[in-house]
């Protein structure tokens, strides 16, 4: 009937006036408050470009009218812990290494310390839990190549290991024998090895073996095979082994000898983070 109001649920919606190919197109608004939430996420996000870092530039973003930085708060935050730790850093450089121990709030404050910086710099080569990998030490027996007591591991953390970088690094060299050693000298060498670890071996290689030993091997690893903190030679009578302690591992470490370098950590660890990762590592286990 004329003048009769249509349901708007059934009514058909108004139209544009826009057709294409028959299609009408509906005139259907978004919703007033879906509007006002765009328009306002424009205006905040025009605001923040213009407070805050925002663009990217070829060394850096646009600064902002705050002047705002995430790296400038981070390095705020850490200069008020490291003023913080001020007086307990003091204490830790100026205290026995032996003696801190007895202090059980700076003992506290160095493994929680040492704990940072070994997860930091450390955990990459030596593990997380500190039990090393192939040709990294593990830090959890009591085989030290250098010495394991709490001045000898700050030594090593403080100058590293056979690197270019730092006058008092530890430094030991073995030759690569295999190039002036015939192959028969370095079968014997490497079952005379084997025999010194209780592993099996060929007894007709010791002769021999024992020969080339004396010649070459004595002067680092001693007579017995027990080796030399002070020069970084191995112990070759135990079950631990830094590359490996099968008889083709021992031959590639006869053959073509081994360097790994560990760097010095002077230039880029303070004092007192030295230390502190010194007593972490020592109350690993396998200190001594």
């Amino acid at each position: 009937m004329m003048g009769e109001k249509q349901d708007p649920k059934t009514a058909e919606p108004e139209t544009t006036g826009h057709v294409w190919d028959g299609i009408r197109e509906y005139n259907n608004p978004m919703p007033r408050w879906w509007l006002w939430t765009l328009y306002a996420t424009i205006v905040w996000g025009i605001g923040y470009m213009i407070l805050y870092p925002a663009w990217p530039l070829v060394s850096q973003a646009t600064p902002g009218l705050l002047g705002y930085s995430s790296r400038g708060e981070l390095a705020h935050t850490l200069e008020e812990f490291n003023e913080r730790n001020a007086p307990l850093d003091a204490a830790l450089v100026t205290a026995e290494l032996a003696d801190v121990h007895a202090d059980a709030n700076l003992m506290e404050y160095a493994l929680r310390g040492g704990a940072a910086v070994y997860q930091a710099h450390c955990s990459q080569c030596h593990g997380s839990g500190g039990n090393g990998a192939v040709g990294y030490p593990n830090l959890l027996d009591d085989d030290w190549l250098w010495g394991g007591s709490l001045e000898d591991i700050r030594y090593t953390v403080v100058h590293g290991i056979r690197n270019d970088a730092d006058e008092g690094a530890r430094f030991s060299q073995m030759p690569a024998y295999g190039e002036f050693m015939e192959d028969e000298q370095i079968d014997g060498v490497v079952h005379y090895v084997l025999s010194l670890s209780g592993q099996d071996h060929d007894p007709y290689a010791l002769s021999l073996g024992a020969i080339v030993y004396a010649e070459n091997c004595v002067s680092c690893h001693g007579e017995d095979g027990r080796g030399n903190q002070a020069e970084g030679a191995p112990n070759l009578t135990d079950p631990i082994w830094l590359y490996g302690g099968s008889e083709d591992a021992i031959r590639e470490s006869v053959a073509y000898s081994r360097h790994g370098v560990m760097p010095n950590w002077n230039t880029r660890l303070t004092e007192a983070q030295i230390r502190q990762v010194a007593i972490y590592v020592h109350q690993l286990g396998g200190g001594e």
